[in-house]
Parts: C-alpha cells; structure tokens; sequence
C-alpha cells in the first residue's frame, strides 16, 4: 500500500508532498495511540514507566543536581545517563511554567489528570519530531542517495511506521526514539558522509541519554579502529587522536556537574555511575525472549549459579556474540590498507580511473556497519546481563535499516519483516499488561499492510518453501496466531501461571537467535564481496597467495560492496550510500556479470549506488578462473 502511495503521488506531481503528509500523517496516529492506556495507568503504588519519566521530571526541576541520582530511590530512582536527566529537566521545567501541579514534588506522584497526560504524550511527540524524523530523513536521502526519489520516499515511510517504537513509545509511553533513532542514526548519517568526529559525538549522545545505547558500541568502536587502519599509521593515528578527544570530551561534558570542581565532592560521580550500571536486579526480571529466559525453562540458572558467575557468564556469551563482525571489520580494514604500497602500484591505480574527478571518499568498510551493528546488538540482547523486553528496540533499528531499502522477496525483506512483527509479538505480555491490545493489532495490521508483507499467505504457502526464512516464518506465524487463540479459550493451570508468557519466550527466541546468526553471515558475505574470499588459489597446480584488488583510500568509494541477488541477475547493489550519478542499466548488467560469482545477501536493493568498472574488472582478474 505505501509504494503504491508514493508511486500514485509522484505521477500526479506531488513529489514535494510526500515527506509533509508523512510526517502529519505519522504525529496524527502517534497522538492518537496516546488515548489509549499506558504503562502503569491506575496501577498504584509504583504506577509504571509512564509516571517514572514523570517522576525524573519533578525532581530535576525542584532538587540540586548533585541530588538527582540519589533521591528516594525505592520509588523510582533516576538510573538513566545525564542527557535523560537533562531531557526531563527540560521537560519539567516547561510543566513546571503551565501548571506547577505536574510536577509538584513528592504530592504529584501518581497524577493522572486529562491535561497532565496530554502533556506528556505531546512532549513525547515533539522530541520525536526533533531528533528522529530529522534523523530518519538525512538517512533516507544519504544512503540511498543513487537510488530514486521514490525508494528514498518508501524507505523514509517505512522507518517512520517503525512499530515496536510506536508501541513502546508512544503506548508503553518512553523516550527511545531520542536515543534510538535520533543520535544513532544520525551518528550513521555522519560516518555515511565522512565526518567521524562528530559521528562519535552523535553516538556518545547516544549513550549519554540511555547506556543501552552500548549494545552498538562494539561495531560503532570497530568500525572507527577500521577506519584509522585504513587511514594509515600517520593519518590514521590522527584520526585516532581525535576521535578519542571528542569522545572523552563529549562524556566529560555530559557528567561535569558531578565531576571537581562542579561537584562538592569526588564521590559524588559514582552515584550516577552506580545506578547506570545496576548488577544488583539479578540476570532478569520479567520473561525476555533471550537466551537466558527460554533456557531457564530447563536450567533454573539463578538456582544453579551464584550470581557473580552468572554476570561474568553472560560478559564472555555477550563478547563470543559480536566477535565476529569485529573481526570480520578488522581484517576487511587490514586487506583493504594501501599505507604500505609503493608509489609505484598508487600509480598504476590512480590510472586505472577513468574519472578520479567524480570520485567520492566513502570509506570501502561502511557497508559492513549495518550487518554489524545488527549482530553487536542482538548479542547483548540474546546473552547480556538484565535484559529487559523493550531492548529489542536496538537489534531492530539496524534490521529495519536493511529492511527500508529491501526489495519484496528478498532475503534481507524476508527476514526484516519476521524480525519485526516476532518482537512486536515478544513484547505482547508487556503490551497486554498495559492495556495495549487493540493498539497492537491495529498496528501489526496496518504495517504489514503498508509495506506488502502477507503472514497469513506465508502460511497458506509454506509447501514447497522457497527458503529457510520462509519455512521458518510459516511455522512462527502459525504457532503465533495458535498462541493467541489458546489465550482466548485456555486458562492457564495453577502451577504453570506463567504459561503464555514462556510459550511466547520460546516461539521468539529462537527467530532472534536466526537473526543473529544470518547477520554473522551476512558480515562474511559482505567482506567477501569487499576483499574476496581471503587465502589461496591454484596457480598450475600450485597454491599461490591470492592478491588482493588494490584500492586507494582517496579513492574509496571505488570499492563499493557490489553483489547480485540470486532472484535478480540483472541487478548490482552496494551495502552502503552512494553519490553521484545513478547506475545505468548497461553499466549495471556488465558489472552484475562479474560480481555475480561472489555469494551475497540476496537483496537485489539495499543501498545501491555507483560502481566502478575498473574495480571490477580488476576483481575479475584477480578471482579464480
């Protein structure tokens, strides 16, 4: 429905439109998820996330600063970063300006007027508009800058419909999209157009306003190593400098009111510290579709283990989880170095271009990003220590990443739309409890709807199957739909009160469990296509070293991760943005030809941009004959 939308715009010349009616379109059904419940609503004593964000409020406004992390915390204590404390300041500040009785301190606990709640929900709003959609927007014109102003359009649609944030932060009631869509993807935007510096400025942003935001630090770090390997040992060196100088510049800043001569005392930085990082809570609270939760149906792991084991347990499956992207980023950066080249071979090189004027300086690692990020942050959520539901908010904004530029039938579409509605479904006991279960229908109906995606035909078509994911989506969609019924007509029995919950845990679990695995192999797949499959070839019955195609920093966007779907041959894509002139479809098929004997991730649209023939052909000549 949505690429018929903009399809139908565009021909009736409201192209300029688009981007307005979506962005109305979006605050209007935000504004109308916020009529319905919320977390917490009439359920004292504690109440719920909703009246915790509010809470953060009154006390930001009517207490010192160095007070902030350590007032009364049995009843919801500030445990978040200084940018979110500083964001509800802010908010607190403007209720505190319409009506003090919002945020009076300690007598408002609980508030539920008509006018209070409709504040909340419009700051909510309003921080979205600020810092997501303009976030959201940037990506949709940079990485898909060579592609059309349509594909641009739908992918700019689909990210703004993003449904578990609509449910969490606009139902649930929480301010994710700050932290989440806002700073990270804006951190992107920066990496995409070469200005590291404040790329990392964005992401400790990031990790200033929610420390969550550290289930992307793995792949954000190695990316940016990767990139001062590139660089070389004297400007990469530099480059290191700097980033690291922006980075403890950026946290300095965010923690100076507790940091000498700001503070009264020292000591005062651990109370912020300590309520970031709580290790007390145990190795979960509520059932999460993680490793820990779904095995715990059979290793009762808090029974079995003392805690301590159980925290460096979840530190070392957490650091095995991402392992693999970094290495896979860091050997790319080390294939891919020219630093150690004579003068003689930049020659040849330099060449070799035909048109070094119109090249652009993409780094030639940014497409694995992506894949990375997915893998890093479905690590922490599978394997790390207090997971909560709603963290997989993080593994599914690099997912639908991927999934806004995906062409229909593809893998990268096929698994971007599973990933999403499965944790939409993770989180349905959560939504259920908060009284969300209409918004959750209606909201699953309308996305699938919007971004041509048929559950229920995947079912009816699950013989013969097409791929892994489609078999796997058949069965998952099947027992999710038998689930919901079941909680219909079924009570759950005595001593299984819990039953539901854990069935929905071990229907989930292993989907993201498949996610973390393909993004593993999707990493691989890409540094294939960006060095080739590093090792040996036979040389008149002899193994010789491979040589690798030799690219140029200068020049780096000559090394597009170019590849071919294997449902769409006459089709060459990139994994990352592009400038300059859109392929055209001669130059597009020639390339295919040669990029097709490497195996990719089979989408035939994500990220397409501008190839060069020489380093093709020079990929060509370099392979195995």
């Amino acid at each position: 429905m949505g690429r018929r939308w903009i399809r139908w715009s565009h021909k009736r010349g409201m192209r300029s439109l688009v981007v307005p009616f979506i962005f109305l379109a979006s605050v209007f059904l935000k504004l109308c998820f916020g009529i319905g419940s919320y977390s917490g609503e009439n359920t004292p004593p504690m109440y719920g996330d909703y009246e915790a964000q509010r809470h953060w409020m009154e006390i930001t406004v009517h207490l010192p600063i160095h007070q902030w992390y350590s007032y009364d915390l049995q009843y919801w204590g500030l445990d978040y970063p200084p940018l979110t404390a500083y964001v509800s300041w802010i908010c607190g500040f403007v209720a505190n300006l319409i009506n003090p009785t919002w945020v009076a301190l300690d007598s408002s606990r609980g508030i539920e007027t008509d006018s209070s709640k409709f504040f909340m929900r419009v700051s909510v709003v309003v921080f979205d508009a600020l810092i997501y959609i303009p976030a959201v927007l940037v990506f949709s014109r940079t990485w898909f800058g060579a592609r059309s102003k349509r594909t641009q359009d739908l992918a700019f649609l689909l990210l703004i419909l993003f449904p578990a944030l609509f449910l969490v932060d606009f139902g649930h009631f929480q301010y994710n999209s700050i932290m989440l869509e806002g700073f990270t993807i804006m951190a992107l935007n920066f990496f995409a157009t070469e200005h590291d510096l404040l790329g990392a400025v964005s992401f400790v942003l990031s990790l200033g306003f929610k420390q969550m935001a550290l289930y992307y630090a793995p792949a954000i770090g190695s990316y940016l190593v990767a990139k001062c390997i590139l660089s070389g040992p004297t400007d990469g060196g530099r480059l290191f400098i700097r980033l690291g100088f922006a980075t403890v510049a950026t946290f300095i800043l965010l923690f100076l009111p507790w940091i000498p001569p700001f503070s009264a005392s020292p000591t005062l930085i651990i109370d912020p510290i300590s309520r970031i990082f709580p290790f007390a809570r145990g190795l979960f609270e509520d059932k999460v579709a993680n490793f820990w939760c779904a095995s715990n149906v059979i290793i009762k792991w808090k029974k079995w283990a003392a805690q301590e084991m159980l925290v460096k347990a979840a530190a070392i499956l957490t650091f095995l989880g991402f392992l693999p992207s970094v290495i896979v980023m860091g050997k790319v950066a080390w294939d891919l170095k020219v630093w150690n080249k004579s003068p003689e071979e930049k020659l040849v090189e330099t060449k070799d271009d035909p048109k070094p004027e119109e090249s652009s300086s993409h780094t030639p690692i940014l497409p694995l990003l992506p894949y990375a990020l997915l893998n890093s942050s479905m690590s922490f959520f599978l394997f790390s220590f207090q997971v909560h539901e709603k963290t997989i908010l993080l593994p599914l904004m690099p997912l639908m990443l991927l999934f806004s530029g995906a062409t229909p039938g593809s893998e990268v579409y096929q698994w971007g739309a599973l990933g999403s509605n499965v944790a939409v479904f993770s989180m349905w006991p959560l939504l259920q409890k908060d009284g969300l279960s209409l918004p959750y229908f209606a909201l699953i109906f309308l996305w699938n709807r919007v971004v041509g995606y048929d559950p229920i035909g995947i079912i009816y078509t699950a013989f013969p199957f097409k791929s892994f994911v489609h078999l796997m989506s058949a069965g998952v969609y099947a027992a999710v739909i038998f689930l919901h019924f079941s909680e219909q007509i079924i009570s759950p029995p005595a001593r299984y009160p819990d039953l539901f919950p854990v069935l929905n845990v071990l229907i989930s679990t292993p989907v993201f469990v498949c996610l973390w695995l393909w993004s593993i192999k999707c990493c691989v797949q890409v540094s294939w296509a960006l060095t080739g499959p590093s090792g040996f070839e036979e040389a008149d019955g002899q193994p010789q070293h491979r040589k690798r195609p030799s690219i140029a920093v200068n020049d780096a966007s000559q090394m597009r991760s170019s590849f071919v779907a294997k449902s769409d041959r006459t089709r060459a894509v990139s994994l990352g943005p592009a400038q300059g002139k859109r392929v055209r479809r001669s130059s597009t098929r020639s390339a295919a030809g040669t990029a097709s004997s490497t195996a990719l991730p089979s989408s035939p649209s994500v990220f397409r941009g501008t190839i060069d023939s020489s380093v093709m052909e020079g990929r060509a000549a370099a392979s195995p004959k």
